[in-house]
């Protein structure tokens, strides 16, 4: 009978303009938590030599679907050895946001695109050149036009094998291009097994040699570029389609505030071209891929629902998105709320 279990410590580094995900394994014995631990934070560009250490503090933890058996993947946020929250602790902010806005009940849904490298091009396309313009990859099917499902499948029954809210996956518009969901879910759950399973895709491709790519516009020209389009709603949404309109006007009176937080490059990929609205503008509508915030058409025939903001990268963080989407629109429910009489009426 084993004595312990491995733990692989899960967090996200301080690499600028983008950060990335670090890993390390602990033993711990059956039947404990995993507990508190540190790791040199002057090699993830988070501490300097001198004062080197940080303190890594587990707030998920699930299955370990690679090792199997008992051990877990433990997510964990990064403090300071005084414990106040590293200033690249992006979960820290998101945690008082949240509790603030709870009573509106949000639910959040991230489809997360990425892109298959096989060394400095992607995977499947032609050493000189280029394949045949977009057209039959999305949702498509046969070795002309797919490339990379064995990693696809094997990352997405990992995710299943870990307990994650995944969704489903799809070949994206761009050849070597993909995409998985995870939710709907609060915010902070959404935020943390997004983060598992971006570790999961790196960890798993890289057992065939292949690199996966959150940048947002891994092939310059007439190519679609990566994003994490996010699903939002609250109770209010869900009830009334008045909400839906105001949760789309308040995201466009703080546009440029999203647009500087929903990941680097983001003007490399938001260009109003490839299903998409320039960052220069916003606008929404309904059933409208080209623009910043789609209502999808069953919303609208509904009259409540959802909204989809397909601004955010690929490489955007989704703790920063959640919160600064929550605040966004929570803050303009509880300014201005919806006319009880605008209520009734969608209600009769």
């Amino acid at each position: 009978m084993k004595s312990s279990y491995i733990a692989e410590y899960i967090w996200i580094d301080g690499t600028v303009p983008t950060q990335k995900v670090r890993s390390k394994a602990k033993t711990v014995p059956m039947g404990e938590e995993p507990p508190l631990w540190a790791f040199d934070g002057s090699s993830t560009y988070q501490a300097t030599g001198d004062r080197s250490d940080c303190v890594l503090k587990p707030v998920f933890s699930c299955a370990d679907p690679v090792r199997g058996g008992d051990n877990r993947l433990v997510l964990c946020e990064v403090l300071l050895a005084d414990m106040s929250p590293h200033p690249t602790n992006k979960r820290a902010p998101l945690v008082e946001v949240a509790k603030r806005f709870a009573s509106h009940e949000p639910w959040f849904g991230i489809e997360q695109e990425y892109t298959l490298f096989d060394g400095a091009k992607p995977l499947g396309w032609p050493e000189n050149g280029f394949p045949a313009p977009q057209g039959g990859y999305y949702c498509g099917v046969g070795a002309d036009e797919v490339f990379g499902r064995p990693i696809v499948d094997k990352h997405m029954v990992a995710c299943m094998d870990a307990g994650l809210s995944i969704a489903g996956i799809n070949a994206e518009v761009m050849p070597a291009q993909w995409e998985f969901q995870i939710g709907a879910l609060s915010p902070l759950e959404v935020a943390d097994q997004l983060w598992v399973a971006r570790w999961l895709l790196y960890r798993i491709a890289e057992d065939f040699g292949i690199n996966a790519t959150l940048y947002p516009k891994p092939v310059k020209g007439d190519w679609n570029g990566a994003g994490a389009h996010t699903n939002f709603s609250t109770k209010e949404m869900r009830e009334f389609f008045d909400y839906i309109i105001k949760a789309c006007e308040a995201l466009g009176e703080r546009h440029e505030l999203h647009i500087a937080n929903y990941g680097h490059a983001i003007e490399e990929r938001l260009t109003g071209r490839h299903e998409t609205c320039s960052y220069k503008e916003f606008r929404y509508g309904v059933s409208d891929r080209g623009a910043s915030v789609r209502i999808p058409w069953q919303v609208a025939r509904n009259q409540k629902g959802y909204i989809e903001d397909r601004r955010p990268n690929a490489n955007a963080d989704p703790y920063v998105t959640t919160r600064l989407i929550l605040e966004t629109v929570c803050t303009a429910f509880e300014r201005r709320p919806v006319a009880a009489h605008a209520q009734a009426a969608h209600a009769r």
